[in-house]
C-alpha cells in the first residue's frame, strides 16, 4: 500500500534532527500541489509553523494557549533557515552587543547582518519579523 504524500512528509519531518525545513527538502516526495497541501494540512494540525515562503519549522503546543509554536527561539530558527539556503548570516550589531555582554539592553527585534549580500525573503513568526541589516562601513 502506498503512503500519502503527507505521510511521507510527516514521517520524514519526524525522523530529522533538524527544526527548519524548505519546500524543496520534499519535493521528491510528491507533486508540487501535493507537497503544498501536505504541508498545509500539517501546519493546520499543529505539526508545523510557516515562518515565511517555503520555509517551516517544527512546532510543538503551547503550554499556555495550546496553539503551535516552533521547538525553538526565533534567531535560532533563523540561523538554521539561512544555513539551509546556503545564506551566511551573523547576529545583528544589538545582538551581539549583548550576546558579548557590552550591553544590559536585551534587543528586542530579530536582526541579522547579511553582509554585502541582498535578501528579499521575508521571514517572520507572528507579528515578529526578521530585520536585515548591512554592516558598518570600516573607519578608515
Amino acid at each position: 500500500m502506498a503512503l500519502s504524500t503527507q505521510t511521507r512528509i510527516a514521517r520524514s519531518i519526524g525522523r530529522s534532527k533538524r527544526d527548519v525545513f524548505l519546500r524543496a527538502d520534499f519535493a521528491d516526495l510528491g507533486s508540487p500541489s501535493r507537497v503544498t497541501r501536505a504541508l498545509s494540512e500539517l501546519i493546520s494540525e499543529g505539526k508545523l509553523v510557516r515562518l515565511g515562503y517555503g520555509v517551516y519549522a517544527k512546532a510543538v503546543p503551547s503550554p499556555v494557549t495550546g496553539n503551535p509554536i516552533p521547538r525553538k527561539v526565533l534567531e535560532s530558527l533563523v540561523v538554521e533557515a539561512f544555513d539551509s539556503l546556503r545564506i551566511p548570516v551573523e547576529l545583528g550589531i544589538a545582538r551581539s552587543a549583548y550576546a558579548t555582554g557590552s550591553t544590559g539592553q536585551v534587543p528586542m527585534s530579530v536582526t541579522v547582518s547579511t553582509g554585502s549580500r541582498r535578501v528579499s525573503r521575508k521571514l517572520k513568526l507572528g507579528n515578529r519579523e526578521v530585520i536585515y541589516e548591512k554592516p558598518l562601513p570600516r573607519a578608515s
